[in-house]
């Protein structure tokens, strides 16, 4: 019987086109014969995002390293100095100092671009807490262009 199965595995090998053939091990038949048989297909639904079950319950994990760096930083010793840095009578209100370095920091230690900094922080609530936010929002909480300005406005000589 196994004989049987092992050459109806070939022969089911020999139909597949001959990229995957060449991918295949023949020399493993008994291998190849586990796959054929171990497989069960598995009909799960599709979950809508409103139903994906969070594996933190909701909750923020406070051993995240978005949330014990969040803890670490003194933010509110800069913000201040970086007040100062802006008229108190003209002009649209500046994201806070918090969300300016944050959102720097963040760029600097995932190594992406102004874009996909905004998307990762859009995306992700871990980013989001880290910024100062006290709840997740699928909206993008500021333009890519903010970038450039929190890079002119934040220097060494700040922090």
């Amino acid at each position: 019987m196994v004989k049987t199965l092992q050459e109806s595995a070939f022969s089911l090998i020999e139909s597949f086109p001959n990229a995957l053939k060449s991918a295949l091990n023949r020399s493993k038949p008994l291998h190849l014969l586990s796959l054929v048989l171990m497989y069960r297909k598995s009909e799960l639904p599709s979950t809508p995002p409103e139903n994906f079950q969070l594996p933190f319950e909701g909750k923020l994990s406070q051993d995240n390293r978005w949330v014990i760096m969040a803890n670490l930083i003194p933010w509110s010793e800069f913000e201040a100095e970086y007040a100062s840095l802006f008229s108190e009578e003209m002009g649209a209100p500046a994201q806070t100092f918090r969300i300016a370095l944050g959102a720097l920091i963040i760029k600097e230690k995932l190594g992406k671009s102004d874009r996909e900094t905004v998307e990762q922080i859009k995306e992700n609530p871990y980013l989001q807490y880290f910024l100062g936010f006290s709840a997740y929002s699928n909206e993008p909480r500021f333009e890519a262009s903010m970038l450039v300005h929190f890079r002119e406005r934040i220097t060494l000589e700040l922090i």
